[in-house]
């Protein structure tokens, strides 16, 4: 006789009280990187656009590193270029120009990319390249745009900060002391539900607590945007870590101690700043998100 089938196992678990052996590392990086983004946003235009320039130096880098290509000669190079055009359309207040910019650099990178194929490089990335460029460049359009509102952009920033800051804070914390059911175990094996419920709970007191001393408006609302935002920088950790599935690397770069590199750090406030950027125009652009 041919044995049973095997029956399918539990759902996988993860033990409460898991190695906190990081958190020291994650805590100073956290007040260093997190004073100065709140210094840079609070004070905007020259120093603003310095933070977001830098940022999107490195995050260009990281992903044109993670294609196996380098940033100093095409195709790799259409990345950054892009990237920064269309940043510098958006500053000028050219958002629509800039939406062009980048559309067409994903085109052009793409096509460079597939023009290189051939025996002597068959694994040129080609489509994963170019998709750099929107990944990266529709967050870093956002949240310029963002903060061409001027005081209320201020307090939308700071507002959209705080929760994704929260969101990543109580989902490690929860995660870590709670354990439980995996979230999405066949892309990111180390979130759990308890994670998220954490992180999606502290996002929204944290904002409904902020809110009040940003710009007038309901708290209540504040705590719903927040569970917003919430969400979308949960699905933008558990994008990038299928993104580095995908690359089979386990950072993107050793950038930031304890963090890795400035994609593993910002990738919930990528999928965050379109959210609160759409949000924005749904509500009306120019006032604070919870009003």
């Amino acid at each position: 006789m041919a044995d049973p089938a095997p029956r399918p196992g539990p759902s996988p678990q993860a033990k409460p009280g898991k190695d906190w052996r990081d958190l020291r590392k994650r805590v100073l990086s956290a007040l260093v990187l997190g004073p100065a983004a709140l210094l840079c946003v609070w004070l905007g235009a020259n120093a603003y656009t310095l933070l977001l320039s830098v940022a999107a130096a490195i995050l260009t880098w990281e992903w044109v590193h993670l294609c196996g290509l380098r940033t100093a000669k095409l195709p790799g190079a259409g990345v950054p270029a892009a990237v920064f055009v269309a940043g510098a359309l958006s500053v000028a207040e050219l958002p629509l120009a800039a939406c062009v910019v980048l559309g067409g650099g994903f085109l052009l990178t793409w096509a460079w990319a597939e023009r290189l194929r051939g025996r002597d490089r068959p694994a040129q990335p080609a489509l994963r390249l170019a998709l750099g460029v929107l990944y990266i460049g529709v967050a870093f359009l956002c949240l310029i745009e963002l903060r061409h509102e001027n005081e209320a952009g201020r307090a939308n920033l700071l507002f959209l900060l705080l929760t994704v800051w929260a969101s990543d804070i109580g989902g490690y914390a929860a995660g870590r002391a709670f354990g439980g059911p995996k979230l999405w175990p066949q892309v990111s094996p180390g979130k759990t539900w308890s994670g998220a419920a954490g992180g999606l709970l502290l996002a929204m007191g944290i904002g409904a607590a902020a809110a009040p001393f940003l710009a007038p408006g309901s708290s209540w609302r504040a705590a719903a945007v927040a569970a917003v935002l919430a969400i979308a920088t949960q699905a933008g950790d558990l994008l990038e870590s299928a993104i580095k599935r995908h690359f089979k690397v386990k950072d993107t770069s050793s950038l930031i101690p304890g963090h890795g590199g400035l994609l593993d750090r910002l990738d919930g406030l990528l999928a965050a700043a379109p959210a609160a950027m759409l949000l924005a125009l749904i509500l009306g652009y120019g006032g604070a998100l919870w009003r």
